[in-house]
């Protein structure tokens, strides 16, 4: 029989240490991502998995907020992040430093998730507005489009659960 682990047996790292650790060289880029809540989660999910820092871009919110904290549960204290006007001017200064960006939508020519190969390089993946999506003209900046695959009848996840599947599909070999 299992048994659940307490936090403290957990052996998670402080945000001191975590702020210390090697990150996955990815970038996250919300573009215009309007709910304060799926920033939280984002915050949490590129917490878990030691990303290197969010791109807040636009109208999306930005810590301190305590909507955002509220599923943040902290990683604002932890994740590194910077705010954009516009995801135009993040893809720019990604490119800049040698990043190569990714919209996750769905698009056509997009490559699907299941066969998108990720080799350590630095990526910045981007994603979209609850509503609308990842805006054409950025997907139109970026170097390729992934799309996560599905069967059922609605048309996209939801950002955050976007966010984590994407995260643990191309860094799952590398945890």
């Amino acid at each position: 029989m299992s048994e659940k682990l307490k936090n403290e047996e957990l052996e998670r790292l402080s945000v001191e240490d975590f702020k210390k650790a090697p990150k996955q060289p990815v970038v996250v880029v919300l573009d215009n991502v309007r709910s304060l809540n799926n920033v939280g989660s984002v915050f949490r999910t590129a917490d878990a998995f030691l990303v290197e820092e969010i791109f807040l871009c636009g109208l999306t919110g930005t810590p301190p907020n305590k909507e955002i904290e509220k599923t943040a549960l902290g990683a604002t204290s932890s994740v590194n992040w910077r705010h954009f006007k516009t995801t135009a001017d993040a893809i720019d200064y990604l490119k800049k430093n040698k990043y190569v960006c990714y919209a996750v939508e769905q698009a056509k020519n997009s490559i699907s998730l299941n066969n998108f190969n990720y080799q350590s390089e630095n990526i910045a993946l981007i994603f979209g507005n609850e509503v609308y999506g990842v805006e054409q003209e950025v997907v139109n900046a970026c170097d390729g489009v992934i799309e996560i695959p599905q069967l059922g009848t609605k048309h996209s996840f939801n950002i955050s659960v976007s966010v984590g599947i994407v995260l643990w599909e191309i860094l799952r070999g590398k945890l």
